[in-house]
């Protein structure tokens, strides 16, 4: 396969495609996918309707390749051996378990091939591992339930948790509840299982619970959370200058005894003073922390606080380069697999970047263009895969972990960084005014270009 013709040729011209082919190949091995649904399902199984089938199907789905689940299941007629009705029922029934598996699979996969790449970012703090966690309730879905139909109110699918991973940049777990109504807070426990010595949390003001922090506190980890209005502790000592901000605002510590059943501990409450009031309207905000100041000062606290909005990024991209909510999916679980195949291919897409990265740097990378990387994709990849169709790309799923790093690698120095820069434009013109006539409400555009003309 590697040293045929055909594929040399789309490797040397298309080389985004073939790149885009042989990681989804590897992500989403039909083997590895069912073999894992053996393993974590309690209810449902598999007989005619394999796992991976569904995996494919919700992928051109999530990717927008189709609009809807009917259409992918049409397109793909031929691989299917039951009916769309039996399609339906399998995705309203895929557990919670199951989807969280998935997500897990992947950053497994994609983190150990960004390892033997070397392409990983260096940690924000030495030596601990340092995870983001941020909280999501699905958009709400259409009425197609029938007990929907009388409803006015929007039916809502399911919250999930998601925790990003810095150094490979990939996300690492979700934590999801069928209960559109329920707060993100009531995942934490499931959460608290997963935790581990030297993590580093950092995390919005939604999670900053007595519970989750002696949590943490418990299992040797850190965090660095914005403080809750309703989470109370008793100051100590004065509130002293601690640094700036970029922008010029000070920035101040003291230090926060907080009590649970009995037990005291002491954090770190860094203030942070704003220029322009919050959207709820505060001029300063407060993040707790149990980090020593010898090893992050108040400033440099401040500073990663505000690199949490880097998971915001991420949910971006799951929600406009992909289609992470899909609104016709009533049915929670269905809902919360689609999510899940989402994020699975957003570490996918990571993964690939990341190969370009070790191959050309940061610098050239930075400046892709995403839109014609698609405009690729768009134009090129059906008709690759008629010349090379699925059957002969499976080389890629039975490579080792090296060999796969490797292999991706040197696809990915094939891409000219400068075929798919950004272009510079410069500064828009002010638009003029337009006029409009009095009796006309339309206008000809050959009459109006030919006067042009007669100028």
């Amino acid at each position: 396969m590697l040293k045929d013709v055909v594929f040399q040729n789309f490797l040397r011209q298309r080389p985004i495609c073939v790149m885009v082919r042989a990681t989804l190949e590897r992500m989403l091995s039909a083997a590895r996918l069912d073999e894992l649904f053996k393993s974590v399902a309690l209810v449902q199984y598999s007989r005619k309707l394999l796992f991976s089938q569904l995996v494919e199907l919700m992928g051109r789905v999530v990717t927008r390749v189709n609009g809807s689940v009917l259409s992918a299941y049409e397109a793909l007629s031929e691989v299917f051996n039951v009916s769309d009705e039996a399609v339906y029922q399998k995705l309203r029934g895929v557990e919670p378990r199951v989807c969280q598996a998935v997500v897990r699979h992947s950053f497994a996969e994609a983190s150990g091939v960004l390892r033997e790449m070397k392409a990983l970012d260096e940690d924000w703090v030495s030596g601990l591992s340092t995870k983001i966690l941020d909280g999501n309730h699905l958009a709400a879905t259409e009425h197609r339930i029938k007990e929907l139909w009388s409803i006015w109110e929007a039916p809502l699918p399911g919250v999930s948790l998601v925790v990003w991973d810095q150094p490979t940049r990939l996300v690492r777990d979700v934590f999801l509840s069928e209960d559109g109504h329920a707060q993100e807070r009531s995942l934490l426990g499931q959460l608290q299982e997963t935790i581990e010595a030297d993590d580093l949390w950092i995390a919005d003001r939604n999670f900053c619970t007595l519970v989750l922090m002696y949590c943490l506190f418990g299992r040797k980890a850190w965090f660095l959370i914005r403080q809750h209005g309703q989470l109370k502790g008793r100051l100590s000592g004065k509130r002293r200058l601690a640094g700036q901000t970029a922008e010029g605002q000070p920035i101040y510590e003291q230090t926060l005894i907080l009590t649970r059943e009995g037990v005291d501990q002491r954090v770190r409450r860094i203030t942070v003073c704003l220029a322009t009031p919050t959207r709820d309207g505060d001029l300063e905000i407060h993040l707790l922390t149990n980090l020593p100041a010898k090893r992050v000062s108040a400033t440099r606290a401040a500073e990663l606080y505000r690199k949490r909005w880097t998971i915001e990024g991420v949910f971006n991209e799951l929600t406009v380069a992909l289609k992470c909510e899909v609104s016709t999916l009533g049915y929670p679980k269905a809902a919360l697999f689609a999510f899940s195949i989402a994020v699975l291919l957003e570490n996918t897409l990571v993964l690939m970047k990341r190969a370009l990265t070790a191959a050309h740097g940061i610098e050239a990378v930075g400046q892709l263009s995403g839109h014609r990387m698609a405009a690729e994709l768009d134009s090129a990849y059906d008709g690759m895969l008629v010349a090379l169709p699925p059957s002969r790309w499976t080389i890629f799923a039975r490579m080792t972990l090296v060999e796969f790093a490797r292999t991706l690698k040197n696809m990915a120095k094939q891409v000219d960084p400068a075929r798919y820069q950004v272009r510079k434009r410069g500064p828009k013109k002010p638009a003029p005014k337009r006029k409009r006539t009095e009796k006309e409400i339309h206008v000809s555009t050959a009459k109006i270009l030919a006067l042009r003309q007669n100028k």
